[in-house]
């Protein structure tokens, strides 16, 4: 009898036990914090005005009279946009709804770059989005290059506090003279402040706006061990309410045009006022909030790959 209710209390102490590791990350009881809505200061761009093709033509449908998109990785290719213009700093933000089901080897991303004006000394600031097999969740990466070191790039890694494939949510970055921030939900994850001390490390060239989804199975979803499994496939991301300010530029100048300056290929930059010069406490607490709850990777404090850490880590 003891034996029999010993197994009779196992089985679902191993139950609850094996439910709980299969347990999202965004089905934990967040409270998520109260921050000011950045997203809607400025007005939308439909994906049609804002974008053109940047590659994956097959894979892009564009809904809603242009307003919203669909973009899709099939077996075949991927697919992906890219603003009509250059931006030297700016408010930069999408509301975005992942594919749902297993995704590994998946990657959304919407970030900036100059890499095709600059090939080998090229700025990117991203948001990258990667996919999940069926044990995990998708993660949020942000990462940052300047100046062509692409083998120093600075991502850090999220879980998430919601499910992304299930409705759209925004991600947002604000790029100026005094930082970087990347937002989700208008939650700022991350900063990454303009010193003199790594002045070198901080992008400052005009760059593009992509949006973009494709195979990132060499190193996406746990280092490669998951490839796209396209059976699955397509994985269509859907990409709406787009908003892009700031100063518009011509990359080919040197140097690039000043938001201040009165060439007609510049505009004064909306984020360069106070109220985006520095994160509110508001903000600060609220950053604090997901750097401690849903952080699991920094670049500095990744000793095994950096022997002496970058200059921003200290």
């Amino acid at each position: 009898m003891a034996a029999l209710l010993q197994e009779n209390t196992l089985f679902p102490l191993l139950f609850v036990l094996c439910m709980a590791v299969s347990v999202s990350s965004h089905s934990r009881p967040y409270t998520v914090p109260n921050v000011p809505r950045l997203t809607g200061l400025f007005p939308r761009v439909s994906v049609d005005r804002g974008f053109s093709e940047f590659f994956g033509a097959q894979n892009i449908q564009l809904l809603n009279n242009g307003s919203y998109a669909n973009l899709a990785l099939t077996k075949s290719s991927g697919s992906g946009l890219v603003s009509r213009s250059k931006y030297h700093y700016g408010f930069f933000s999408a509301a975005i709804k992942l594919p749902a089901g297993l995704s590994s080897g998946v990657v959304v991303a919407f970030y900036l770059s100059n890499a095709d004006t600059f090939p080998h000394s090229h700025d990117e600031i991203d948001i990258e989005l990667l996919g999940h097999d069926k044990r995990n969740d998708w993660v949020l990466q942000t990462n940052i290059y300047s100046n062509g070191s692409v083998s120093t790039g600075r991502e850090e890694k999220f879980y998430f506090w919601f499910d992304p494939t299930q409705e759209h949510h925004y991600y947002s970055i604000i790029w100026n003279s005094h930082h970087i921030v990347f937002f989700v939900d208008n939650i700022p994850v991350r900063e990454f402040p303009l010193s003199s001390a790594f002045s070198s490390t901080y992008p400052s060239k005009p760059m593009s706006v992509y949006a973009t989804i494709w195979d990132g199975s060499q190193w996406a979803t746990h280092g490669g061990k998951y490839p796209v499994n396209y059976r699955y496939a397509p994985f269509v991301v859907s990409l709406a309410e787009t908003e892009m300010v700031g100063c518009v530029s011509d990359p080919r100048r040197q140097p690039p045009s000043s938001c201040s300056d009165k060439s007609p290929s510049s505009s004064l930059d909306p984020v360069e006022g106070q109220d985006f010069a520095a994160l509110s406490q508001q903000q600060i607490m609220a950053m604090h909030w997901a750097r401690s709850k849903l952080m699991f990777y920094s670049y500095c404090k990744d000793t095994s790959r950096f022997k002496v850490m970058p200059p921003e880590c200290n």
